[in-house]
């Protein structure tokens, strides 16, 4: 087997698998902070926050992980990404940071209004996250100028309609899960409440799947060779229908009181699609349109030795991150207390 090449390869899979899981974990509770600007009541938010207090924490595990990843394997990408993207991704730092200290000062907070400044704190730190974690991602697809190896870009070359679209995207698409992990923890008004949110957002998010789906084949022709090539087009077909099929089973289940997980389900389901689809478009780029996988990599023998350590570890945070979410399973009330 050429190490070389597959090597890259796997790396760029548990690359992937990183950063779907953190948005898949940390995507719902960045969400409910984004919702709290539509439920007024103090109570309602103790509720919602206290669904995620034994777990939020242990999600960002995954960003780390990833972020580490990328500078052990693909140091080239590395050193290329994060100077063209370096102001998102410092406001991203510090807003996970902002809302990291609210989250856990507004349960300490004496009065009233002190409790209001820290749960704006936190509204304004999970947007600001979600919000910062789009325009990345958008900087990153519409692609970085490279020349000789390095970025030979501006400070703010990222900043685009495109980054922007991407960034409002995710804000709606975090806030859609915060509210199906609300309709699945918690019941009553509250519940009824975050249906009637879920609803609306999942039309804004497919309508905005489907902007995003015509708008990034356009960014780039390789883009839009993955997506009208035959027999490539047979591959990639099955993620339009399978976000179709989503939508219909969303619709079915919403409403129904029977079904309470179904919801979130299908909202990860499109996530996961988005994901797929974007992977379509970007292989093998790692840095588009100019730096793939094995430009990127470092040699070999520092990929095997990091694979071995990987082995143990995702397994690792696998485990203890289901037990966690087992032991606090269940629905979560106002007599429900983690602080």
């Amino acid at each position: 087997m050429d190490q070389a090449h597959w090597l890259p390869i796997i790396w760029a899979c548990i690359a992937c698998f990183t950063v779907l899981a953190y948005i898949v974990l940390d995507g719902f509770d960045i969400g409910l902070g984004i919702l709290f600007a539509v439920e007024p009541e103090k109570h309602d938010r103790d509720v919602m926050v206290n669904t995620v207090a034994p777990v939020w924490d242990g999600n960002e595990t995954w960003l780390i992980l990833g972020g580490a990843a990328l500078y052990g394997v693909f140091p080239v990408a590395y050193a290329t990404i994060l100077p063209a993207l370096y102001p998102p991704i410092i406001a991203m730092l510090l807003a996970l940071i902002f809302r990291g200290v609210s989250f856990e000062f507004r349960f300490r907070a004496e009065t009233a209004r002190s409790r209001l400044i820290w749960d704006i704190a936190f509204f304004a730190g999970s947007t600001l996250a979600a919000l910062t974690q789009g325009l990345i991602l958008g900087g990153l697809i519409q692609g970085i100028k490279v020349e000789n190896g390095q970025y030979a870009g501006g400070w703010f070359d990222w900043l685009t309609g495109f980054s922007i679209f991407c960034g409002l995207s995710v804000v709606v698409g975090y806030a859609l899960l915060g509210a199906c992990w609300m309709i699945w923890r918690v019941d009553g008004d509250l519940q009824k409440r975050a249906r009637r949110h879920a609803k609306t957002l999942a039309v804004v998010t497919l309508g905005l799947i489907i902007v995003a789906s015509l708008w990034t084949p356009t960014l780039h022709l390789e883009y839009m060779r993955h997506w009208d090539v035959w027999p490539r087009i047979l591959y990639v077909a099955p993620v339009p229908v399978l976000v179709a099929v989503l939508a219909v089973l969303f619709w079915r289940t919403i409403d129904s009181e029977d079904h309470h997980l179904t919801p979130l389900l299908c909202a990860l389901g499109w996530f996961f699609l988005c994901f797929t689809g974007l992977g379509v478009s970007l292989w093998p780029w790692i840095v588009p349109p100019s730096i793939d996988i094995w430009q990127a990599s470092s040699p070999p023998s520092s990929q095997k030795f990091l694979l071995v350590g990987t082995v143990v570890l995702i397994p690792t945070i696998l485990a203890y991150t289901t037990y966690s979410y087992w032991v606090f399973r269940g629905k979560v009330g106002r007599e429900t207390h983690y602080h």
